[in-house]
């Protein structure tokens, strides 16, 4: 699953309208998905959700578009684990559009446990971080959980026993796109 519904109120536009070079991150983000080997591809959209889909591919993806995001993280992880529930996945591996330091590689390390029991968070310098894998026992205890821009994180400390974390630091790059600093090398499609 890709979480690209994000309005970007600290870059100054929606997340799913961030480029680098021609291509738009919400596609970056979908190949590194698909390149892991994740089967049924979701993409939560939200802020600007039409100009994304008539600029970014969404190749293969099922895309949702949660009506709600500006309510936070919380929204847009529920609204793909809803999409979700009637598919036979055993697990769901989460990556955040606006980390494009994420490889495939770091994907399928993280992804490499797909069961139902299953959490597993990626860690840069010890910082539990994304991608993250979700076990289907577990959805419905996150959604019920995750609200405003909190997302999974309550979940993950009331079973941080149940855990397993995986270091990417050598594989990827954790750092968020979260400020103008960050964006030196990205640029912002304008919203119609």
């Amino acid at each position: 699953m890709v979480i690209a519904a994000g309005g970007g109120r600290r870059i100054g536009g929606p997340e799913a309208l961030l480029r680098q070079g021609e291509t738009p991150l919400v596609d970056r983000a979908l190949a590194v998905v698909r390149e892991a080997g994740c089967e049924p591809v979701i993409v939560v959209l939200g802020a600007a959700a039409d100009k994304v889909r008539s600029v970014a591919t969404l190749a293969g993806a099922e895309v949702v578009v949660d009506k709600a995001w500006g309510t936070g993280s919380g929204s847009w992880l529920r609204a793909g684990l809803r999409a979700l529930t009637d598919s036979d996945a055993e697990a769901v591996l989460v990556v955040p559009l606006d980390m494009p330091g994420v490889t495939a590689h770091a994907a399928r390390r993280v992804a490499a446990l797909p069961y139902a029991d299953a959490l597993v968070c990626a860690t840069y310098e010890g910082r539990r971080s994304y991608p993250m894998l979700f076990g289907r026992r577990h959805w419905s205890g996150i959604a019920t959980v995750a609200h405003a821009d909190v997302g999974a994180r309550p979940y993950l400390l009331a079973h941080k026993h149940e855990v397993l974390d995986i270091a990417c630091d050598r594989i990827a790059d954790g750092t968020r796109l979260d400020s103008p600093a960050t964006l030196k090398t990205f640029s912002l499609q304008a919203p119609n």
